[in-house]
């Protein structure tokens, strides 16, 4: 079974959080959500999340790495020194990286340095901040290993862009079909 960690800090954006995780696991992917600090994480709008457990607690090796957006959030995470040393330790192996909102700006870009080259999306305004990248105002964008999407309301084909990656189009498609995305 594909396995998935998703990077919650404080300030996450919920949607953009919560819709993967729940659109993976209906897909049958293993999903682990991990507080970077603890466990009890506070999204953006005051919605709390008990996560799996912290990022200090992780003791499992991943077929993928979500990180939601949010600016706080995104702050959040880029800050994190063990966070952007996972990130880069993805893209160098070659697994899947996913960011939506300000992550792709904050995280991938400043912070971890992970972008130069890239087709990429992001919040609209934060393009600005990258630079050697290619920007691109498509909602979800793959390139490689890369998955990045605009804001909350992409969360649905985000989520499916992740799915379609691990598992393949067909159970993508089949859960795009089950929650009525399209």
């Amino acid at each position: 079974m594909k396995k998935v960690c998703v990077l919650l800090a404080d300030g996450f954006e919920e949607v953009e959080a919560l819709t993967p995780i729940d659109y993976m696991r209906r897909a049958g992917l293993e999903v682990v959500v991990a507080g970077i600090d603890d466990r009890d994480v506070t999204g953006s709008h005051d919605i709390r999340v008990d996560a799996d457990c912290t990022l200090d607690e992780l003791d499992e090796d991943f077929d993928a790495l979500v990180l939601p957006g949010g600016k706080r959030g995104s702050a959040n995470l880029a800050v994190n020194g063990e966070v952007v040393a996972l990130v880069k330790s993805y893209v160098a192996s070659g697994r899947l990286v996913a960011a939506i909102c300000a992550a792709p700006a904050v995280v991938l870009h400043k912070a971890a340095d992970v972008l130069k080259g890239k087709r990429f999306t992001s919040y609209p305004g934060t393009e600005a901040e990258v630079t050697g990248a290619r920007f691109s105002t498509d909602r979800v964008v793959v390139d490689g290993q890369l998955i990045t999407a605009r804001s909350a309301g992409c969360s649905g084909e985000f989520s499916i862009a992740i799915i379609g990656a691990l598992l393949g189009p067909e159970k993508a498609e089949e859960i795009a079909k089950q929650v009525l995305l399209h």
